[in-house]
């Protein structure tokens, strides 16, 4: 059987900039790499915590002239990043008018403190908090 290795998760985001501001400065991941392909009419952003040979990244897909927000389906569920104090990321991040559909807290069936918030399309992101991290 083959190996494998999961290399990223891309999604289509409205506006570029807004999204990368909400990746890097908010959440506090790099900018890795961004290409235009102007044959194409898009541009590729990926962001992460660390180098894409060692880590999964998200890929941002921008396709010029988007006018209207993406339809985000119901078949998409959330990408999940863990966090040492949940409340206090919360709390900075309502600061900076980010959604938080989801306030920190026990989940409601016992089990780890969680927070939905969302990016600036509309992608849910589920914050765990982690205080081994």
């Amino acid at each position: 059987m083959a190996e494998f290795k999961y290399l990223h998760t891309m999604i289509r985001v409205k506006d570029l900039d807004k999204s990368l501001d909400f990746y890097t400065r908010l959440l506090g991941m790099q900018e890795l790499r961004k290409k235009d392909f102007p044959t194409g009419d898009f541009t590729l952003a990926f962001v992460g915590y660390g180098d894409e040979v060692n880590n999964t990244v998200i890929e941002l897909t921008h396709n010029w002239g988007q006018e209207e927000p993406y339809d985000l389906g119901n078949g998409f569920g959330h990408l999940a990043l863990g966090v040492k104090d949940i409340y206090a990321t919360c709390e900075k991040l309502a600061n900076e008018g980010v959604s938080i559909p989801r306030p920190p807290g026990p989940m409601k069936h016992g089990g780890s403190v969680i927070a939905f918030i969302e990016d600036p399309d509309g992608y849910k992101i589920e914050l765990i908090e982690k205080k081994d991290m």
